[in-house]
């Protein structure tokens, strides 16, 4: 039996010190999780932002400015901690508070490690400059980065007894994951391409005239880039389908918290949809009341309820 943080009585100041900084780390940087994992019990998101603190430095070394073999030597390094807490050798002195405190996460909830492995893989493509010809093979970059997230963060929040469906539930957290990935991905065309990446299927940038790429505020000369971003938004609402019916498999506060930080990028997705080349201009983001509105509708259960009855009506 996994054990949870709510039956420890007593946590000690090392590892309530570690999931502190985890916590500032989440508050300070990231813009549009924290909404969600607010929603949660303390034990939930503590480990929630032990979670996104570990992931977070993963990102920062494919995102910096270090030379490849330095990258990659760093992604080493931080695979080599993941062992040594999945081996259970963290102490709770370490000097490492991410470390600390993803340890005593791993300890308290049935987090699946390897998933966080699958994230080092995935930023190892970034490093190396991995391009995709498919969706197929941008899948298995999502699955890598954002995928992989879910399905650790299901294993924080758990399934409700005797939910429909339930053997499916980290499926449907995997492709959660991946409508949040292509989301991200869309709103951040030019500045990917700014920082040299293409993340968007060539076969789909050739199909809409859009391969010479995103280098400045205006598309490719004689493209069809509402098209092209059309056509992903299309496949993007598609995985965000599929992936709600994870909602009426948690408990009410965890589903909240999925419906919240969802429900921020499918509003994001439809601003870049009535808008396709404002992705171009800059980044599309959402003011913190409307983020706050979302949080309030997950809170409330709606979304929950309304994929409860359109899963209930597909099955009649």
């Amino acid at each position: 039996m996994i054990r949870s943080v709510e039956s420890a009585p007593h946590m000690s100041a090392p590892v309530l010190a570690a999931y502190s900084y985890c916590e500032a780390v989440t508050g300070q940087q990231a813009r549009n999780f924290a909404y969600g994992i607010r929603l949660l019990p303390t034990p939930k998101r503590r480990a929630m932002s032990a979670l996104y603190a570990f992931s977070r430095r993963v990102d920062d070394i494919g995102d910096g400015t270090l030379a490849t073999d330095v990258k990659a030597a760093r992604l080493e390094d931080t695979r080599a901690l993941l062992t040594r807490v999945r081996e259970g050798k963290v102490e709770e002195d370490d000097t490492d508070p991410v470390a600390v405190a993803l340890a005593h996460t791993a300890e308290a909830f049935p987090v699946p490690l390897d998933g966080l492995d699958e994230l080092i893989d995935g930023v190892l493509m970034d490093v190396q400059g991995e391009t995709y010809e498919t969706w197929d093979d941008l899948k298995v970059y999502c699955r890598c980065v954002a995928g992989a997230i879910g399905r650790l963060s299901l294993g924080v929040f758990g399934t409700e007894p005797g939910a429909r469906g339930v053997e499916r539930a980290s499926e449907y957290a995997d492709t959660l994951g991946l409508a949040l990935q292509l989301t991200n991905i869309l709103r951040d065309v030019r500045e990917d391409a700014e920082g040299g990446r293409t993340y968007l299927p060539a076969d789909d940038l050739a199909k809409f005239g859009c391969s010479a790429g995103f280098n400045g505020p205006n598309p490719p000369a004689g493209s069809d880039f509402a098209g092209l971003v059309h056509f992903e938004v299309r496949r993007a609402r598609t995985l965000f389908a599929e992936g709600y019916r994870l909602l009426p498999m948690l408990d009410r506060r965890s589903g909240a918290c999925v419906a919240a930080m969802a429900g921020i990028y499918r509003r994001l997705l439809d601003r870049i949809e009535r808008e396709p080349e404002a992705v171009l201009r800059g980044r599309v983001s959402l003011p913190g009341r409307e983020k706050a509105y979302v949080a309030v509708r997950g809170l409330s259960g709606l979304d929950a309820r309304h994929v409860t009855r359109r899963t209930l009506r597909g099955r009649t």
